[in-house]
């Protein structure tokens, strides 16, 4: 007798269905994600909700300079990031960018502000954005 296994003799492979992490505020947001995918049904949400079960190392960091270059041509618009946002030295001029990441660092943060921008958190960014709309995710 052996597994009854899918056609093909492969198994399916398995996928995270919460964070491995204790982080308390991270569960909240799981929390509060999970509720917006069942009653949007956007699949920003989705998506928003699948990279915060992701492990750290598949969060990685983004910096200053590659989010202005990402961000160009794409004002008013709210960069979403799951992930940290960190500063970058080489850049003198930092637009006025509204950004929602998990974390920033401390640098980053004055920067983006002291421009005239805005660093959102992902509860801020569900009150703003239920279904994702204005937003910028890749």
């Amino acid at each position: 007798m052996g597994i009854d296994l899918v056609a093909g003799g492969k198994s399916k492979k398995t996928k995270r269905t919460a964070p491995k992490s204790d982080d308390i505020y991270l569960k909240l947001l799981v929390k509060l994600y999970r509720f917006l995918v069942r009653r949007t049904g956007s699949k920003f949400n989705a998506v928003i909700l699948k990279r915060l079960f992701m492990s750290k190392i598949n969060k990685p960091p983004m910096s200053l300079s590659r989010l202005i270059r990402y961000m160009q041509g794409k004002e008013g618009k709210i960069a979403v990031l799951v992930g940290t946002v960190t500063d970058d030295l080489r850049v003198y001029e930092v637009p006025a960018l509204k950004v929602t990441a998990l974390r920033f660092t401390e640098r980053a943060r004055a920067r983006i502000e002291k421009a005239g921008g805005e660093c959102l958190t992902f509860d801020q960014l569900a009150l703003r954005a239920p279904l994702g709309q204005n937003t910028v995710w890749s």
